[in-house]
């Protein structure tokens, strides 16, 4: 297939609440540099995806608060591409957004949709097992996803069980499962005909518009409505987002479809979700400290993540283990290592506090 007929959307519109203090309303994850490489996550996702998509090619679709801040930090990527969502409506909705603006430009475009702020590490992996899924995609009525080969039995993750057929690069998916019990999740592991669901799509736009009427008709109706790549186009959007449902795209159709496609992929990757992942991902010390800064001192201590954004502040930490310390201009954050899941209810419980919001 010729690269004008691929097209790309990186979703960009969460909050990252499990990544407070670091990751705030007003500069969630996506644009943020979680691991000192001098490239925020965003950033990362189109460098990735560029060598096979031409820039007039790829969307980004996040929050209308964050137009501006995708646009400083992609300026490659035409200003037009970036769109904004009115309203906060899980991933159902901006994927059918966006296919009908991409399939009102190119009937015959087949797309990937990648999450803004995942860990790629065998980049030359990625790329390839993409082709793979873009010629999947564009020849066939599928619904194709890259799924991860798991590397322990993590709660954290969805699951996709596929139907082994010996000797193919693509498997029929069986069945996915939100994230399980450790149990089950080990169970999983031993079976070895389960996959982690990256959240990694591709589609053609005549395939995933057949899912959408048959899965989802009502929102599909709502966006009907609307005329796209035209002047009236954000005012009709903001007309409907309010009645749409609220509904992943995962549970929306990917559960039900019958035509739903998997393509094992060992790609070294993380959706950097909690700050335990990125202390695994991180580089650390001799006392397995992870910890970018120029003016520490530590003392028996082992396991930390330390984070503090200030880079003249210097740093003394005495007999702590296994600790997240997150230090920002408005913040500190003191945890276990192993409470990072808590981390969403830090934030509940501080938005109650009076005049809460504003650390939030």
């Amino acid at each position: 297939m010729s690269n004008s007929d691929k097209y790309c959307v990186i979703m960009a519109g969460g909050i990252g609440s499990r990544f407070w203090p670091l990751s705030t309303q007003k500069f969630p994850k996506q644009f943020q540099d979680i691991l000192g490489t001098g490239r925020t996550m965003i950033q990362q996702t189109y460098d990735r995806i560029k060598k096979i998509i031409p820039n007039e090619n790829i969307f980004v679709i996040t929050n209308k608060e964050y137009i501006t801040l995708s646009h400083q930090q992609l300026p490659e990527v035409p200003e037009e591409n970036i769109v904004g969502e009115p309203l906060i409506k899980n991933t159902a909705a901006c994927n059918l957004y966006m296919a009908n603006k991409i399939a009102e430009l190119n009937p015959n475009a087949t797309m990937i949709v990648l999450p803004a702020d995942h860990l790629i590490l065998r980049e030359d992996i990625f790329l390839e097992k993409v082709e793979v899924a873009f010629d999947l995609a564009s020849k066939n009525d599928y619904l194709v996803t890259l799924g991860i080969t798991p590397t322990r039995p993590d709660t954290g993750y969805g699951y996709i069980q596929f139907v082994d057929k010996k000797g193919s690069e693509h498997f029929k998916v069986k069945t996915f499962t939100e994230k399980p019990i450790l149990e089950l999740a080990k169970s999983f592991m031993e079976s070895g005909d389960f996959l982690w669901n990256a959240g990694i799509f591709i589609w053609n736009v005549k395939t995933i518009h057949h899912a959408f009427e048959m899965y989802l008709p009502e929102m599909t109706q709502h966006f009907m409505a609307c005329e796209y790549n035209a002047d009236s186009e954000k005012s009709c959007i903001e007309i409907i987002y309010p009645k749409v449902q609220k509904i992943s795209i995962d549970n929306g159709i990917l559960e039900k479809a019958k035509n739903v496609y998997v393509i094992p992929s060992d790609l070294g990757w993380s959706d950097l979700g909690t700050w335990t992942s990125v202390y695994e991902n991180a580089e650390k010390d001799e006392n397995e400290n992870a910890v970018k800064q120029k003016h520490i001192l530590t003392y028996n201590t082992e396991g930390n993540i330390i984070h503090v954004k200030n880079s003249n502040k210097a740093i003394v930490i005495d007999g702590l283990k296994d600790f997240i310390v997150v230090d920002t201009e408005k913040v500190l954050l003191i945890c276990p290592r192993d409470h990072d899941q808590l981390i969403k209810d830090y934030v509940l419980d501080l938005k109650n506090l009076k005049k809460g919001e504003k650390f939030i």
